[in-house]
């Protein structure tokens, strides 16, 4: 396995090669390994980058609090049969006066980016740096960031951008709680606490099962399993991030953000 920090070294060493891509900001765990192992499973070459984007953090949030294990995540990499790990410093990766990338006035401001009003300028702004510098033939995300992952595949369509994104699906340990680098800040308590976002939806899940889709009345109904956390939102929406009145099968998403203590998590289910 290569680990490799300078860009140019990088681009000579991927020229040609047919290239998964799994990005990440390290602290990995199995939701990561899920990624790293399709990728290796369906790419001549995998690439792991680990970089803790400065960009995507709002003052007062946890950049230099965000969980580093980088000799873990390396032997991870490694086991997993990673090719190549990506391990750029800040400089590698912007310089002074750089121009922009804007999120859309709308999608990147709603949900995920309402109380945190840049946070999607920093996301794509770095996804597409990383795309020029790996230029994948496909790049891994995890569905758990759904807001996420829809922009990215706007910019990817927007931009023309040559990749294929790969959607993956949510991981979760035994107690259903979907697998985060920062769920390492919780007590047991809090962890306890947080399984309330986890059975909201799976609460969502069975309503619709059952055949209720008034979107309004599921929301009542799954809030009230949310009343010892800080509920950020809870909502319900199209895949293209639309307000809808009535669930439509095949095409929904729900989506809850709360805070457990000082910790925010998020966490979702595809309808």
């Amino acid at each position: 396995m290569q680990i490799i920090s300078d860009v140019k070294e990088l681009k000579t060493y991927l020229k040609g090669k047919e290239v998964g891509f799994v990005p990440t900001m390290g602290a990995l765990h199995a939701g990561h390994l899920s990624l790293i192992k399709l990728s290796v499973a369906n790419n001549q070459t995998t690439v792991v980058s680990i970089f803790v984007n400065p960009t995507q953090f709002l003052p007062g949030e946890d950049l230099n609090t965000y969980p580093k294990k980088t000799e873990a995540d390396l032997k991870i990499c490694e086991i997993a049969g990673v090719d190549v790990v990506f391990l750029p410093n800040i400089d590698d990766i912007y310089h002074d006066r750089e121009i922009q990338i804007l999120a859309p006035k709308v999608k990147g401001y709603i949900l995920e980016g309402y109380n945190r009003p840049t946070h999607f300028d920093g996301v794509l702004q770095v996804v597409l740096k990383l795309f020029n510098i790996v230029k994948p033939t496909r790049a891994y995300f995890g569905k758990k960031d759904a807001q996420q992952l829809y922009l990215i595949q706007q910019m990817v369509r927007d931009l023309f951008l040559d990749v294929k994104i790969v959607p993956c699906e949510i991981v979760r340990d035994g107690d259903g709680l979907a697998l985060s680098s920062r769920n390492e800040y919780l007590t047991p308590l809090e962890r306890t606490k947080a399984l309330a976002l986890s059975k909201s939806l799976k609460r969502a899940g069975k309503l619709v099962s059952a055949g209720k889709t008034d979107v309004a009345q599921i929301k009542e109904l799954c809030l009230e399993v949310l009343s010892e956390i800080e509920v950020e939102y809870f909502e319900i929406v199209d895949r293209e991030f639309n307000l809808i009145e009535n669930i439509e099968l095949g095409n929904t998403l729900v989506l809850v953000a709360g805070r457990v203590g000082t910790t925010r998590l998020i966490d979702n289910l595809w309808i």
